[in-house]
C-alpha cells in the first residue's frame, strides 16, 4: 500500500537556481513521485532499472497510463535484467493509453535487438522527470521491497532526491540520450545540450560512462581527496577500487573522520562477502565501518565536510564504474548537507560498529568466501 502520510516531513532547500529535498525510503519517495506524475502537463519520462511485477509496479503503470490518456507524452525505459519477468503484455495498459515503453538490452536471443556483447551492460538508473522542471533520482526502484513491512514490503532503507529548477533539464537530456540509442529517434528540439565540462551551478548531474568532468567516480575521488573534516558514505555494495580506497586512507591520515555504512546482510550474498573482504584493511587504516541490521541498506549517499552531498544509483564497485548506466545528483550546500548527515547519524544509532579484533575471529571458511568473492568481483 502506498500512502502520502510522510511526504511533508521532508523540507525543501533552496540551492542556487534549484530546490532540493531528501526523500527517505519508499514511504516518502513513492507518494511524491506519484503526485508529480499526476500533476504533469506535457511530459513524463521514466528510466528505471527495476520495475516490479507487483503492487508497486502496477500502481506506477496505472498512474502513467492515466496520464497518457490525457494526452501527456509518456516514455519509459526499463532494464531487461533488473525488471526480469516483465513482458509486453504487462505493459499493455500503458501501450493502449498511448505511452511508449522501451526495454534496455534485451536478454532474449530471440529478440532482433539482442546482442551478446551487451548482456553485461545494464541501465541501473532510477530517474523520473516531469515536464523538464521536476526530477527524482536515487537508489529506490519501483518494486515492493521498498514498501514498509506493514504495507507488504521489506522496508528497504534507501534515499531519493527530488529537485526542481535547472537540474531536471540535464536529467531530461540524459534520458533522451539513452532513448535515442535505443529507438534511433531524435530528441525533441527543446532538449538542452549536455554540458561537456565541470559544473557551473551548485546542483548538478553526475553520470557513469560520461565525460570526465561529470564522472561520478572521478567526483568521489576528487572530493575525498579534498576532504578536511568528515566523510560519511552509505553504500549498499561498497567495493571501491584502489584509487578510492587509497584516497580514503590518505584522508584518515590527514585527520579526516571517515565513516562507512553498509548492510549487515545484503540481498546478494556474493556481494556481501566481497564487501566484507575489505573490512580488515579499512579498519586497519582507520576507517570506521558500520553495518545496518534489520533491513537491507540500499542507499548510495555521501556527505563530505558538511558541504558536498551526492545521492543516486551509483554503487562504489567496478560494475557501476565500467558496465552500468548510473546517475547521481550532486549538491554543494551546507544546510542540505547537514540535513542529510543528520539522517545518516540516525542510521548509525541503530547500526553495529565493526570491531577489528572481533572481526578477525571469523572462520577460515568465511575468509575463503570473502577472498573468492572479491577476486571474482569484476565478473558479476
Amino acid at each position: 500500500m502506498i500512502t502520502d502520510v510522510a511526504i511533508h516531513e521532508s523540507p525543501w532547500f533552496d540551492v542556487g537556481a534549484d530546490r532540493v529535498r531528501l526523500l527517505r525510503d519508499g514511504v516518502q519517495a513513492f507518494p511524491a513521485m506519484l503526485a508529480a506524475i499526476a500533476k504533469a502537463q506535457r511530459e513524463v519520462l521514466l528510466e528505471m532499472y527495476w520495475v516490479g511485477a507487483d503492487a508497486v509496479g502496477e500502481r506506477f503503470r496505472e498512474a502513467l497510463a492515466a496520464k497518457a490518456r490525457t494526452g501527456v507524452k509518456v516514455c519509459v525505459i526499463y532494464d531487461a535484467l533488473g525488471s526480469m519477468g516483465l513482458t509486453p503484455a504487462w505493459w499493455r495498459p500503458l501501450f493502449e493509453a498511448g505511452g511508449r515503453v522501451v526495454e534496455y538490452h534485451s536478454l532474449s536471443p530471440l529478440d532482433p535487438r539482442f546482442r551478446l556483447a551487451r548482456v553485461e551492460l545494464r541501465d541501473h538508473r532510477k530517474v523520473l522527470v516531469i515536464d523538464g522542471t521536476l526530477g527524482f533520482t536515487g537508489g529506490i526502484n519501483l518494486a515492493a521491497p521498498w514498501l514498509p513491512p506493514d504495507g507488504g514490503g521489506a522496508g528497504w532503507r534507501d534515499d531519493m532526491i527530488e529537485v526542481r529548477g535547472r537540474a531536471p533539464e540535464e536529467l531530461r537530456s540524459l534520458f533522451y540520450r539513452t532513448w535515442r540509442k535505443l529507438t534511433r529517434e531524435s530528441a525533441p528540439l527543446d532538449v538542452i545540450p549536455l554540458p561537456t565540462g565541470h559544473r557551473r551551478r551548485p546542483v548538478w548531474v553526475l553520470a557513469s560512462r560520461w565525460r570526465l568532468g561529470r564522472s561520478i567516480h572521478r567526483e568521489y575521488a576528487v572530493r575525498i581527496g579534498r576532504a578536511r573534516e568528515c566523510i560519511d558514505i552509505a553504500n549498499s555494495y561498497f567495493i571501491p577500487d584502489l584509487r578510492v580506497r587509497s584516497a580514503l586512507f590518505r584522508a584518515v591520515r590527514r585527520g579526516v573522520r571517515v565513516r562507512v555504512l553498509v548492510p549487515i546482510k545484503s540481498d546478494v550474498p556474493v556481494v556481501q562477502f566481497a564487501v566484507e573482504s575489505l573490512f580488515d584493511t579499512l579498519l586497519r587504516h582507520g576507517v570506521e565501518v558500520y553495518a545496518l541490521p534489520g533491513t537491507m541498506l540500499h542507499s548510495k549517499t555521501a556527505i563530505i565536510d558538511d558541504v558536498f552531498t551526492t545521492v543516486g544509483s551509483y554503487n562504489l564497485d567496478d560494475r557501476s564504474w565500467h558496465k552500468n548506466l548510473e546517475l547521481n545528483l550532486a549538491v554543494e550546500d551546507a544546510a542540505f548537507a547537514r540535513h542529510v548527515r543528520s539522517w545518516f547519524e540516525r542510521d548509525l544509532e541503530i547500526a553495529r560498529r565493526v570491531d577489528l579484533t572481533t572481526w578477525r575471529d571469523r572462520s577460515f571458511a568465511r575468509r575463503t568466501a570473502e577472498w573468492a568473492s572479491f577476486a571474482l568481483r569484476k565478473l558479476w
